[in-house]
């Protein structure tokens, strides 16, 4: 038996970041990256040798995600607009959006906004921290 099945969702640390796919039905991996787009590529190929964690879905976004893996045009990579994420959320739930590009903007903003106001780097952590935090909840 393997550690996952058709339609889910796979990811592995990239950097500060969690880099995800989605699994389909021949065990090869849909992802999006900087260079290639959306595209599929091997579980090795997918892990690059980083520890791969495994989310399952429910079976109607099982079935939903690997419809739509199969009939989707691919598209080309962008960080704001259609990153790993966006693939993934798009397949999954209809919804295009990147909880973790929200929640880097939201630290980011936040930082500049405390250090702006105060000039003290220890704010601008502060306010990073919060950012990212508040960004997860909502």
């Amino acid at each position: 038996m393997t550690r996952y099945a058709p339609g889910d969702v796979v990811s592995r640390r990239k950097g500060f970041v969690m880099h995800k796919g989605l699994v389909l039905r021949d065990g090869s991996i849909l992802h999006n990256t900087p260079f290639k787009g959306e595209h599929v590529c091997s579980e090795s190929e997918f892990r690059a040798g980083q520890r791969l964690h495994v989310s399952r879905l429910e079976l109607p976004q099982r079935r939903r995600a690997l419809l739509h893996a199969q009939d989707a045009e691919r598209r080309g990579y962008n960080l704001l607009t259609n990153n790993c994420e966006h693939t993934v959320t798009r397949a999954t739930t209809g919804r295009s959006h990147s909880p973790q590009l929200k929640s880097w903007v939201a630290g980011i903003g936040l930082g500049a906004i405390a250090f702006a106001l105060t000039r003290h780097p220890g704010a601008a952590a502060a306010g990073y921290a919060l950012g990212r935090t508040l960004a997860k909840k909502l």
